[in-house]
């Protein structure tokens, strides 16, 4: 489980057999969300977090998209 980044207690990872669309996991206390980044940054599932935290989590993904796109393909190819 590589991590891209870690911010605000959020941690930011993707699996090392991760599949398209682009995507990026987020976990945050006991919760976890995954968020596509290929074009729009999206929720796509979550659990255990709350509504404020999902946002605070977006608004990270969204401020490091280039990252996370650039970290995807240096460890998926």
């Amino acid at each position: 489980m590589p991590t891209i980044f870690e911010k605000d207690g959020f941690r930011f990872f993707i699996y090392s057999n991760e599949h398209r669309p682009i995507h990026v996991h987020v976990l945050h206390g006991g919760g976890e969300a995954v968020f596509e980044v290929e074009n729009h940054v999206k929720l796509r599932k979550s659990k255990g977090l709350k509504s404020i935290e999902l946002s605070k989590a977006k608004k990270l993904a969204e401020e490091n998209k280039r990252t996370i796109i650039k970290k995807w393909y240096e460890y998926i190819g």
